[in-house]
């Protein structure tokens, strides 16, 4: 049974999340990727005995969730409902005064294009978005996302896998954005695609960062697909 939450309960989460390390660790989690404690220590500036302490708070809370494989521990976001969370305070923050960050020299890449936990988000994310609506393979309506059947027609075509069982994940919902202030496309739709595109090698992930790099056989098939020029997405 899914309760309102009080102010308590808000304000328990809200703290776990304010402290800088362990927004940093999150933060990190969101390119999709499950990473060991140790590599979320490096890039949280923190000691690894000191990631540790904050991860087993975000175990406990619920926002993260770990694998054992061999003599590690692998953590990734506990659900699509937490990227989401993330996702919007991540729009907050980018509407605060510029003295409050300061843009480093990946934010150019990560504004291109870049994983927001399990789809592709950024300028490429919304370039795909158009596309599909401007085909009307996916439509919205009042703020939902439908795929059509001349749709789901072309996504099987290009080989997106949107039958996934018994998943609860919605097969195509709208994300807003944290760079563009507009929607990409999420759900099973946006994950099957992300996919897709890593297996064609059209995209690679890039080490250490939410960034996807787009190769050029990428840069060919997302303008013969998607009729997406890449090269003026970086202007």
């Amino acid at each position: 049974m899914i309760t309102t939450a009080n102010g308590p309960t808000i304000a328990r989460v809200a703290s776990l999340v304010g402290d800088v390390a362990r927004a940093t660790i999150l933060a990190a989690l969101m390119s999709g990727k499950a990473l060991t404690a140790g590599e979320l220590a490096r890039l949280a500036g923190v000691t690894p005995q000191t990631s540790s302490g904050h991860l087993a708070k975000l175990l406990e809370a619920g926002l993260v969730e770990a694998e054992r494989q061999g003599r590690f521990h692998y953590y990734r976001l506990a659900s699509s409902d937490v990227a989401d969370a993330l996702e919007a305070l991540s729009i907050l923050a980018a509407s605060q005064p510029t003295r409050y960050f300061r843009p480093g020299p990946k934010d150019e890449e990560l504004r291109l294009a870049r994983t927001c936990y399990d789809h592709v988000a950024g300028k490429l994310g919304l370039a795909i978005a158009d596309a599909l609506q401007e085909r009307e393979a996916i439509i919205i309506r009042e703020g939902s996302a439908f795929v059509t059947n001349s749709g789901h027609d072309f996504l099987v075509d290009f080989g997106v896998d949107i039958h996934t069982g018994r998943s609860a994940k919605p097969l195509c919902k709208t994300c807003l954005d944290w760079s563009e202030r507009r929607h990409h496309f999420a759900g099973r739709v946006g994950t099957s695609l992300l996919n897709r595109m890593l297996d064609l090698k059209w995209i690679k992930r890039v080490d250490q960062s939410r960034a996807l790099h787009v190769s050029p056989a990428g840069e060919q098939g997302l303008l013969k697909v998607f009729g997406v020029r890449v090269r003026e997405l970086r202007n």
